[in-house]
């Protein structure tokens, strides 16, 4: 049986990654595969209609990122087939940079710095402690979780919201919906990397986004869908929210016409915030291989019911 791999443009790199770390496993791309019905397990990006249909004996999927939304819902890819997501691979150091930059950000006032310069302004302003920062983050999972206990060592006052209880040390963790609210209108610094799920769709609509103290800021590095993008430009516009730092979208690449691109509070990342690194990626999804057809529990294998 074959080890395929569809990687768009890298797809030569990371069939010579796989092939290297596990040289008794054949392992070819996809396109050089004469016979579908022979790949048994894939590790791809590609969500193409119909992809996965020509493979009748597929038994597992290996997502090469964590977000799995274009693979659910599928009518070419059988239930009975295993759905596996990356857990870090390097993403959750990324991240954390990430968000540690929006909170620099605010606390060194660099964004008050850019719109100074524009102007032709030298405005020199008082540094804020991190500990005085109240920052929320949003999703408490694998990226989440270090990100809110990064945030936490530097010495910043984490919150971090979850679907489910979560406890990590020195941050303040809450779950439920009924506690977002309540959570959203002490925030100063608001970071989601929730995945995609019929939950999580449009939860940062206008309402919840106005709950945000005057002078918050906004971050989303999760996925574009959660966030009302013509809400929050309004927000920003009229003055409530001080500024915001946007990895996704709900249309990637942004258009070029999108008023976004115009607005001097925003910031705009394209979907950079944190990349799979084929090294670390190809060592995690070999030992979950290992471990699946072990008949051993896999960590990232996906729950269809809950979208992740």
């Amino acid at each position: 049986m074959i080890f395929a791999v569809a990687a768009t443009t890298q797809t030569r790199k990371w069939v010579e990654a796989f092939r290297s770390r596990a040289p008794d496993l054949r392992v070819d791309a996809l396109e050089d595969v004469p016979n579908p019905g022979d790949v048994a397990w894939i590790a791809t990006w590609e969500t193409a209609p119909g992809r996965f249909a020509p493979l009748t004996n597929l038994r597992a999927v290996f997502a090469m990122g964590a977000g799995v939304e274009k693979f659910l819902g599928r009518d070419d890819l059988r239930d009975d087939v295993a759905l596996i997501r990356l857990n870090d691979a390097g993403m959750a150091v990324q991240m954390a940079d990430y968000a540690l930059y929006a909170a620099l950000t605010v606390l060194r006032n660099f964004d008050h710095y850019d719109r100074d310069k524009a102007g032709f302004t030298w405005r020199p302003l008082r540094p804020r402690s991190p500990s005085s920062l109240r920052v929320t983050v949003l999703g408490l999972g694998t990226l989440g979780g270090f990100v809110a206990a990064r945030l936490a060592e530097r010495g910043y006052t984490v919150s971090g919201w979850s679907r489910s209880e979560k406890q990590i040390p020195n941050v303040r963790a809450v779950h439920g919906a009924d506690s977002l609210d309540r959570l959203l209108a002490e925030t100063e610094l608001l970071i989601s990397i929730l995945p995609s799920t019929p939950e999580t769709r449009n939860l940062l609509d206008a309402r919840r986004l106005a709950l945000l103290p005057r002078g918050a800021y906004v971050v989303n590095a999760g996925r574009g869908d959660q966030l009302d993008l013509d809400a929050l430009l309004n927000l920003l516009d009229n003055g409530h929210l001080r500024g915001a730092q946007l990895d996704v979208f709900p249309t990637e690449p942004l258009p070029a016409t999108h008023p976004a691109w115009e607005n001097p509070a925003l910031r705009i990342t394209p979907h950079a915030a944190a990349f799979t690194l084929i090294d670390e990626a190809v060592e995690q999804m070999l030992d979950k291989l290992a471990r699946f057809e072990r008949g051993e529990k896999v960590e990232g294998l996906v729950d269809r019911t809950r979208c992740y």
